[in-house]
């Protein structure tokens, strides 16, 4: 099949995320790709990780540029099957709306739906759709009162595969020592540090932390309170250290981290609409067990990760994760489990047997209106 992706990537947005985890296995299983993507100066996302590949069209800007750039010349010239759009809500949809039934003249159209709730921009809802893909039953509860029902489908956001490293070789690259508990938090996440670190500090006693902290979208209120805390607690106790690192993590170096580390702490509060959580979904294969808040950016993986609501259980969790006990073992083996069954493979299978599915159906109709 020739595929064509519209949206985010190469960058650290968790649309981009999904967005290269299924093309890039539509590439290793044989299939052509197209992406067509935001230009630099208007990226969604926080950062751009890794240069472009070839069959990367940098073409128009987020919905929300002034002015908003938009060059319709590769969706026109280039041969696709099927064109899939991640994340309609960012795109500049007047534009792509001029030209969007010549895309459909030629190839299968599908939306990828990333808002956790409705849109309330009626052009959002404008655009004839072949499918509409959602991650789970949550969002088909609200998808199913603004689409018709036949054209939804759910296919599970994709992790990406187990892939456990050496952690001394990945503490020794990295600069790390080798002794202490290594507490790694990065990203966007890593705005809620300084709620963390005091409970760190509350258990400094039983084991000797450095926690290292790698983000450039660190926020200059956050930075002032996360150099509070180091300055607080590096002067009570040298058995915790706290190290900030200013850099946007490309996948191979996320996962030197996640290998050296003995916990990823991923602590973000509920959202007031439906999430999914891109980057535990991005991390987990990397056998780092993952620390999280309870929120409903974790309510679909509870299973795979440890869950705190208080402080006791963060330090029960942190304690299971610290010394490999049973149920730490039992957590990182059901993941494993579900990973091998969720990988980014099998999701860009399903997508592949839906996309075949709705060419059948639309060749059907097309000889039926005949």
């Amino acid at each position: 099949m020739k595929i064509a992706i519209m949206g985010a990537w190469n960058s650290d947005s968790g649309v981009s995320i999904h967005a290269e985890a299924i093309g890039r296995e539509f590439l290793r299983m044989g299939h052509k790709l197209v992406v067509f993507s935001f230009i630099f100066e208007s990226f969604h996302g926080s950062a751009l990780i890794k240069e472009d590949e070839p069959y990367v069209y940098r073409c128009f800007s987020t919905c929300e540029a002034k002015p908003v750039f938009f060059n319709d010349s590769p969706f026109l010239k280039e041969d696709y099957d099927v064109f899939i759009v991640e994340d309609l809500g960012m795109l500049p949809k007047y534009e792509l709306k001029k030209i969007f039934n010549l895309i459909r003249k030629k190839a299968l159209v599908l939306t990828v739906i990333h808002d956790g709730k409705p849109s309330s921009d009626p052009l959002f809802y404008e655009f004839q759709w072949n499918g509409v893909i959602c991650f789970d039953y949550r969002y088909m509860n609200f998808l199913r009162e603004v689409y018709p029902q036949e054209i939804l489908k759910c296919i599970e956001f994709p992790f990406l595969p187990w892939n456990i490293g050496n952690k001394c070789e990945a503490r020794e690259k990295l600069q790390l020592p080798k002794q202490k508990k290594i507490v790694f938090m990065f990203g966007l996440a890593a705005n809620s540090t300084y709620e963390i670190i005091p409970w760190l500090n509350k258990i400094k006693k039983e084991y000797d932390i450095h926690v290292v902290i790698v983000s450039n979208a660190m926020t200059k209120r956050n930075l002032l309170k996360l150099l509070f805390f180091k300055l607080k607690y590096f002067d009570l106790s040298k058995r915790i250290v706290v190290e900030l690192r200013r850099k946007t993590l490309s996948i191979e170096d996320l996962y030197h981290y996640l290998s050296a580390a003995d916990v990823m702490i991923y602590d973000k509060h509920s959202a007031p609409h439906v999430v999914v959580s891109s980057t535990i979904y991005q991390c987990l294969g990397s056998g780092c067990p993952i620390l999280a808040r309870e929120s409903n950016f974790t309510e679909m993986i509870q299973d795979f990760i440890f869950t705190y609501s208080n402080f006791e259980s963060f330090r029960e969790k942190i304690r299971w994760i610290f010394t490999c006990n049973n149920q730490q073992k039992d957590t990182l083996m059901r993941a494993k489990n579900h990973i091998d069954h969720h990988s980014a493979s099998h999701i860009a299978s399903k997508f592949i047997e839906y996309f075949k599915y709705l060419s059948v159906n639309k060749n059907i109709s097309s000889e039926a209106k005949q």
